[in-house]
């Protein structure tokens, strides 16, 4: 592991503690997900790119033959570039960049979809993008492009991570490609089939762990701290930097003008984190003239950043300093109530999420809200989208799901902008069929005997 940073210019790249008071600086070739402090990192970079690259990035959407002007990540590789290269290098780009053959986020832009939009109570200013559209099906694609990326640049041989599916998707698919071992550990009996499936399917080692996935989570960063394997997780601060490209691409389709809100759901936070991170980059650096509100939705089965940012003491990011006292008392007590996260939406099946403190810096640079839908309300949003043409899963549908009830709430308006990530498509066929086939559901259409 490299040493913190003291004194000098800093160099085009950096890993830096998102702690103000803390400080701590280590090079980007450095492996480590964390400061000698305990707090998460980001990547941070010298100087101030060119509002001029919009039209680069514009001008990329003609390939002209190269697989990382067709990525929907690596087209806006002068944004992500902690690997400090010449862009336009195409010798560079193919060293040093991992990409599967271009197609993460090639196909992921916002769309306008009329039954959602009814669903959710809103006007004609509702956009959704797909996630699902990624190769292994799943946003995961955008953060594990560079979280591979920087595996290679510093010789990792062996990646490894916990996952609810998606992740064990995505991190099997890179590291099948790229050639290198792929360990995965799951809550056993909780991950739907498709996904495991996939993650088999690349070849990746399953470990089963007995518990849920924040159990399987802290087994797999204790085994990559003891030296055995390269972490992917959202913990992983170059997977918050290729996630910065679900933004970007949505915002290059409104013409850089911000919505008035992004919504996601609400997991183990790393998008909510990532939208923050790029937010707040742009606004610093001239890109965008005001910064979107963002929402971010729970599962009123795994409810705990929306119990502890609207309880009674609220938790909040405080500029660095959130309240751990807050935490640890709200853990400590569903531990004691024996309460596990529990919803049918997998996808954010996580109770102690990973990047809460940069989810609360996200919320606080936003102006952000927290709020909760039912399983019940998740599989109706699904539905909905579903009824023009574009597949998500049941955790995606908690975005519609939750425009609906900020609308009623009358935090959103319903002539306002908003911008809604449907993080991944589905894989667990029962659930529709079994959606449909029940005649009280909103937008069931149950077969005919």
């Amino acid at each position: 592991m490299g040493e913190s940073r003291e004194g000098g210019p800093p160099p085009p790249a950096f890993l830096r503690c998102i702690s103000p008071g803390c400080g701590l600086e280590y090079p980007v070739r450095d492996g480590r997900v964390r400061c000698g402090k305990g707090h998460l990192l980001d990547v941070a970079y010298a100087g101030r790119p060119d509002p001029g690259l919009k039209e680069v990035f514009l001008a990329r959407r003609d390939p002209r033959g190269s697989i990382f002007n067709e990525s929907g990540v690596w087209r806006f590789r002068e944004l992500i570039n902690f690997c400090s290269i010449d862009a336009e290098d195409a010798g560079a780009c193919a060293r040093s960049l991992v990409s599967l053959d271009g197609a993460e986020g090639r196909l992921s832009k916002p769309y306008r979809m009329r039954w959602a939009s009814r669903f959710a109570g809103m006007g004609g200013g509702l956009w959704l993008q797909p996630e699902g559209y990624n190769p292994s099906g799943s946003f995961k694609d955008n953060g594990m492009a560079a979280a591979l990326t920087h595996a290679r640049m510093i010789g990792a041989r062996r990646i490894i991570c916990a996952s609810t599916g998606n992740t064990s998707a995505s991190a099997g698919m890179f590291a099948a490609n790229e050639g290198l071992d792929c360990e995965v550990y799951i809550p056993a009996g909780q991950i739907a089939p498709g996904k495991l499936g996939q993650a088999y399917q690349f070849g990746a080692r399953i470990v089963e762990v007995d518990g849920n996935f924040d159990d399987a989570l802290a087994r797999s960063l204790e085994v990559a701290r003891g030296g055995g394997g390269y972490t992917v997780n959202s913990v992983n601060p170059f997977r918050i930097e290729g996630q910065k490209a679900i933004l970007y691409r949505a915002l290059e389709h409104l013409g850089w003008e911000p919505p008035d809100w992004v919504v996601y759901p609400g997991g183990a936070l790393g998008n909510a984190a990532s939208c923050g991170k790029a937010l707040m980059e742009l606004r610093e650096w001239g890109w965008i003239s005001r910064v979107p509100r963002l929402a971010v939705v729970n599962a009123e089965g795994a409810s705990a950043l929306a119990d502890m940012y609207n309880g009674a003491e609220p938790l909040r990011w405080n500029g660095g300093r959130p309240d751990a006292g807050i935490m640890e008392r709200y853990y400590a007590g569903a531990e004691e109530r024996g309460e596990r996260p529990s919803t049918r939406a997998t996808a954010i099946q996580i109770g102690r999420p990973a990047n809460l403190p940069r989810c609360l810096r996200a919320l606080e640079f936003a102006g952000g809200v927290v709020t909760t839908v039912s399983d019940p309300e998740m599989l109706d949003g699904m539905s909905a989208v579903g009824r023009n043409g574009f597949d998500c899963e049941m955790a995606s549908g908690a975005v519609p799901a939750g425009i609906r009830r900020l609308v009623r709430e009358g935090t959103i308006r319903r002539d306002d902008t908003v911008l809604g990530i449907l993080t991944g498509r589905q894989k667990d066929a029962a659930l529709p069929v079994e959606y449909h086939r029940d005649p009280s559901n909103a937008f069931s259409r149950p077969p005919r005997a």
